[in-house]
């Protein structure tokens, strides 16, 4: 059915998508979000196929709702218990006005027709026709801005734990930025602050779109959430899970001093889950030769090199961006495919690193802190492989950890030489 109703109105998932009926469902429940509207698929469809009335009854429905805009995706299979679409579809953030949205919801409608978002439905078993419904709201300008998960989505503790960084949250979600990172009781104590490193944000261009910035010198390491707004989404998360159940993963940002969800989505992933998976995977991105000249798997068996090649995720980082940042946490291994990247200990220069390079190796074991500054010198490519995807495949698989055991002694023994 061809429809464009408030968000207050979306009940149907599979006209609407869950995200737009998670936001009505926000709307209903008296959760602060911002207006918006929900368009259904079929709509979305006939926008796409250029149809004139439909494209006539989105504006006009939109009309009373000020721009600028954010648009965002709402498959109608988005974010179930067995498949997140997050980063498949696409996110328009500072749409100017309705004179520019038909163009936006077609992007948006490629989008879930690229070949990325289809190759992703095929791992997944879900290889059918995307149904790109769509949420458009009014689009916030926040100081700060974030994820939070109702329980630690890291180990599965009973508490919440939050990311943060200045200005769009889109420097947190696609990982443009290490951000701060707290820690929360459910009664609402602050267990934890961990200052990130935020080098940039991104804020909304006067004609539409958005750009990204340098933060000030004295901002990067600061704290962007205070003990009163750290109490706000303490709150907030528990009238998610009142509304919404246990266990959510939500966007969320604030805005001349008010508090807003954007998105309240099912965990699908805790901490503890194995890393074997019934879906199908898409081919290995590392070379299995790659991998043997790497001395902490050099001990390995072709069988267990293939199990570790095959939780090796590409990762691609911008000019400048900062990889790994000394005396943070890390939970990552990274091998360089293409590009260069500097490396700083104490302040100090280290001899840059290139293709064939490798680094965070002891962070797969202990997801400690980080030794060293590493930065993009141009766009660098890397194969990453995390902690969280790398300790079930060890405790699950004995000749892996005593090869990795061996091959940190021999590493141990040639420092001690030294």
């Amino acid at each position: 059915m061809k429809a464009v109703v408030g968000l207050e109105e979306a009940h149907d998932t599979g006209q609407y998508g869950s995200k737009a009926v998670g936001l009505g469902d926000a709307a209903r429940g008296g959760l602060p979000i911002p207006p918006g509207f929900a368009l259904s698929g079929d709509i979305v469809d006939a926008v796409a196929a250029d149809e004139d009335a439909s494209i006539a009854e989105v504006l006009r429905t939109v009309a009373p709702l000020s721009g600028p805009f954010a648009v965002r995706s709402s498959a109608v299979d988005e974010d179930g218990a067995d498949a997140s679409f997050a980063g498949q579809h696409m996110t328009l953030l500072n749409v100017p006005s309705t004179r520019e949205l038909t163009a936006a919801l077609k992007e948006i409608w490629w989008s879930a027709n690229s070949d990325s978002a289809i190759t992703y439905r095929q791992r997944v078993g879900l290889f059918t026709r995307p149904s790109i419904a769509v949420v458009v709201q009014s689009l916030l300008d926040p100081e700060s801005a974030g994820v939070m998960f109702t329980r630690n989505p890291i180990n599965g503790a009973d508490e919440r734990l939050i990311e943060a960084s200045w200005g769009l949250g889109e420097t947190v979600v696609a990982g443009r930025v290490i951000p701060d990172t707290y820690r929360v009781a459910r009664s609402g104590e602050v267990l934890e602050r961990a200052p990130g490193y935020k080098k940039i944000r991104v804020r909304s261009l006067p004609d539409g779109g958005t750009v990204e910035e340098a933060v000030a010198a004295e901002l990067v390491e600061s704290l962007c959430l205070d003990d009163e707004q750290l109490g706000a989404l303490s709150r907030l998360a528990a009238r998610c899970e009142e509304v919404y159940g246990p266990g959510r993963d939500i966007e969320w940002a604030i805005a001349g001093g008010q508090l807003y969800l954007l998105q309240c989505r099912a965990v699908t992933r805790v901490g503890g889950d194995s890393a074997a998976s019934s879906a199908p995977s898409s081919p290995p991105s590392l070379p299995l030769e790659e991998l043997k000249q790497i001395p902490l798997f050099a001990g390995l068996s072709t069988e267990d090199l293939a199990k570790v090649q095959s939780l090796f995720k590409e990762r691609r980082f911008a000019p400048g961006e900062t990889v790994t940042k000394e005396g943070s946490g890390g939970a990552a291994f990274f091998l360089i495919e293409s590009g260069e990247a500097a490396v700083t200990v104490r302040g100090q220069p280290r001899p840059a690193m290139k293709a064939g390079d490798f680094f965070g190796e002891i962070a797969l074991i202990d997801g400690g802190e980080r030794a060293a500054t590493v930065t993009a010198v141009g766009e660098l490519v890397c194969h990453g492989l995390t902690y969280w995807d790398f300790q079930p495949l060890v405790k699950e698989n004995a000749a892996i950890g005593w090869a990795l055991l061996q091959a940190l002694a021999k590493r141990v023994r040639a420092d001690q030489e030294r």
